[in-house]
């Protein structure tokens, strides 16, 4: 009885792990994201050539999270970092009408592989403060988020 007891105690009440794969086009501030929630602070920052992994600690979850740079001679490297990723966070620049179109192909791209298929998906609409900065509902739009509703 004790140890089925224990058994399940630890079950509940474990730290339990989860691997984020954070990516997004250059300059979209993951880096910054991620040195937020790690420290709790901004950082200054300069471009992500490769990437940089933090752990997390929320509750009982310890988040690692993998930020990958977003320059798009890097972006066909971002495939190799997919396998046992349980979260993408997909960054945009809110702030960016420029490059949105590019941001809903690489986004449409990555999550028709294989790998990422179980993944949770967050789109996280980054420099909402900025004066020209393209609101949620324009961004769902522009991203094509409606369609992926049916993705699981």
């Amino acid at each position: 009885m004790g140890l089925s007891f224990g058994k399940l105690f630890s079950r509940l009440f474990a730290k339990k792990e989860m691997r984020i794969l954070m990516v997004g086009l250059d300059a979209a501030g993951k880096t910054t994201i991620l040195y937020k929630l790690k420290l709790g602070e901004i950082v200054t920052t300069i471009p992500t050539i490769g990437f940089n992994v933090e752990t997390v600690e929320y509750k009982n979850i310890s988040f690692t999270v993998w930020d990958v740079g977003g320059q798009d001679k890097i972006r066909p490297l971002w495939r190799h970092y997919f396998q046992n990723t349980q979260g993408l966070i997909f960054v945009v620049d809110s702030n960016d009408r420029d490059r949105v179109v590019e941001a809903r192909d690489e986004l449409h791209r990555m999550l028709n592989e294989d790998e990422l298929r179980d993944a949770v998906l967050l789109v996280f609409a980054n420099k909402q403060d900025l004066p020209n900065a393209m609101n949620a509902a324009e961004i769902t739009d522009k991203l094509g988020l409606q369609s992926l509703r049916q993705r699981h």
